[in-house]
């Protein structure tokens, strides 16, 4: 994959409340994990120590994934979209994605009329 431009976090558009999202991948099955979000802070603490940081609204800080659970997630890319405002992390998972025991977040199914 040839990419066109490299990235450095001050380029990035935190515009919009402080945030953005990040999607988080498996890197070897690349099965969608999660999607969370990151700040300035968590993306630097990303950078720095290999495992994935979010920003989480719900405790109105950063933290690392897996700092309760054990259940961290080393990343091994971070890709920037075209617009520069998301992230997706590729990542070696240990452990379930999802606070609730799933490998990924994304488990459930909308209800539509075909699926009733």
């Amino acid at each position: 994959m040839k990419f066109r431009k490299l990235y450095n976090i001050d380029e990035l558009d935190f515009s919009k409340d402080e945030i953005i999202p990040v999607v988080v991948q498996d890197s070897e099955s690349l099965k969608v994990l999660t999607l969370a979000y990151v700040n300035r802070e968590a993306l630097e603490k990303t950078v720095e120590t290999g495992f994935a940081h979010f920003y989480r609204r719900s405790f109105g800080r950063v933290m690392k994934k897996g700092e309760t659970s054990g259940n961290v997630q080393e990343v091994v890319d971070i890709l920037v979209d075209c617009d520069g405002d998301a992230v997706l992390f590729l990542v070696k998972p240990k452990g379930p994605a999802c606070h609730l025991g799933e490998n990924t977040c994304f488990h459930n199914k909308l209800k539509t009329e075909t699926n009733k």
